[in-house]
Formats: C-alpha cells, sequence, structure tokens
C-alpha cells in the first residue's frame, strides 16, 4: 500500500495470491511468547481473547510485541460484540477472529464493527493503533483481515451465505466446538464434510478457508485441501509437548 500506513498485512497479502499464511496462537496472557513466536517466521500470530487470560493492556502490549518480531498481530474476540472488537482493533490488532457466527446476521454485525465508515461503522479511536500513522483510517478497511468463526452445525447450514456477506474476509473454523455440535468427532467422516462445506462456501465467495489445525498432519491436511489461514498450535500447546517429550526421554532417571 502507498501512504503512510507503516504496516502492510502481508498475512493477508499471502491469502490473497492463495497462499497459505500460518499462524500460532498465544494464550499465556504475557508478551514475550507473542514475540517469539512472531519471531520464529509465523505470518500471523494469534493473540486469544477467548480462551486466553489476556486483558486490555496485556493484549495491547502483546500486539506490539507481535509486531516487534516481524509478525502480524491477530486477536480473537471475547464475544461478537460492537465494543469488544472496536478496542482490540483500536489496540492495534491487524487481524479479528469473532467466535461463534452461526447466522448472516450476525455476520454482518461482525463486519460492521471492524470495518470504518462507510464499509462499517466502527469508531475512530485507535490507542495503541496509532503506531500505524496518519493514513491509519484510510488505509485500514483494505489492510484489516476480518475472519468469523463457523463452529456449530447451525453455522455449517448457513456457510455458503455467511460467507456471502460483504466485509468478511475469511473463516478460522473451530474443530472441537464444531464436532461437540454436530455430535462426531473431529477426526471422522462427517466432521471432515463439515470442514469440507465450509472450505466451498470460502472458496465460492472469494473468501478465505481457514481452520485451528493444532498439528504439522493437520495443517499439511487442510492446506491441501484448500484452507490458506491456519493455525498450527500455540504457546500452551508447545509448552505442554515439549515438556512432555523431554520428560519421557529422561524419566529413567527417576527409577
Amino acid at each position: 500500500m502507498e501512504g503512510n500506513f507503516v504496516i502492510t498485512n502481508t498475512a493477508k497479502q499471502r491469502m490473497e495470491q492463495g497462499k497459505v499464511a500460518l499462524g500460532a496462537g498465544c494464550g499465556l496472557g504475557v508478551p514475550f511468547p507473542a514475540e517469539m513466536l512472531a519471531s520464529m517466521g509465523f505470518d500471523w500470530v494469534l493473540i486469544d481473547n477467548q480462551h486466553g487470560t489476556w486483558d486490555r493492556y496485556s493484549s495491547m502490549l502483546a500486539f506490539m510485541a507481535v509486531r516487534a518480531g516481524g509478525s502480524i498481530p491477530v486477536a480473537r474476540a471475547l464475544v461478537n460484540r460492537y465494543d469488544e472488537i472496536g478496542r482490540l482493533l483500536d489496540e492495534g490488532a491487524l487481524g479479528i477472529i469473532v467466535p461463534m457466527v452461526d447466522t448472516v446476521e450476525q455476520a454482518e454485525a461482525a463486519a460492521f464493527a471492524s470495518r470504518f465508515p462507510p464499509a462499517g461503522g466502527r469508531s475512530n479511536g485507535a490507542g495503541g493503533a496509532s503506531v500505524y500513522g496518519p493514513d491509519y483510517i484510510d488505509s485500514f478497511n483494505d489492510q484489516a483481515f476480518v475472519a468469523i468463526q463457523l463452529e456449530s452445525k447451525e453455522a455449517i447450514e448457513n456457510a455458503d451465505d455467511i460467507m456471502a456477506v460483504d466485509g468478511i474476509d475469511g473463516c478460522w473454523l473451530g474443530p472441537a466446538d464444531l464436532a461437540n455440535s454436530i455430535g462426531f468427532a473431529r477426526d471422522s467422516a462427517e466432521h471432515d464434510e463439515a470442514v469440507m462445506r465450509m472450505i466451498e462456501a470460502c472458496q465460492k465467495h472469494g473468501k478465505a478457508p481457514g481452520i485451528a489445525a493444532g498439528s504439522v498432519e493437520q495443517v499439511e491436511k487442510w492446506a491441501a485441501a484448500g484452507c490458506t489461514f491456519i493455525s498450527a498450535g500455540s504457546d500452551k500447546g508447545y509448552i505442554a509437548l515439549g515438556g512432555m517429550a523431554e520428560f519421557e526421554a529422561l524419566k529413567h532417571l527417576r527409577d
């Protein structure tokens, strides 16, 4: 982008080119792991306000840390609410993920809260986002990546209409909540079929399909199926997996 907007959303650019934008989640509530994940080369880092332990101040510091690490800061909102979405964008997120979107009306509300007029109704009051420069307001609608989460049977049934909503750039499917809703495990054929319905709806309307994958195998599987907005894991998960692997290798010393 030309002008004084000092950060280009490179993750969004990759998805617009049909390439995978690989992300990682951060929920521990402190900025340092966010900067570490960003510096590892992930295209985007998610500051998870739904299932993480962030408060308003720490999430703003985390967005700064992600930028310092060379990645794109993305926030998951606690709920689909105008003030919640606006304050995360004000604090510096360049992407927003809105959970539990089941209907067209809910998707329209998420888009309205995320975009400045005339595309939406976001209020002009950037705080941490002011670092992006004087052209922030004019450029934000192009730079922002607005995703919703389809996580229920109802959402999948409405996927085609939901993904047609203007102002929504993509979907980041929640596989665990979807499994609970449809009554089939994540490794079932029925679950895979539901995910494919999301992917097809996104592709039909020129939106980026995505998923919280959680393992190398799942990332590879869903990238091959057409997903471009994919998270590979999280700070909590990486600590757990690394710790368990090392303990397994060393536990003989306790015999």
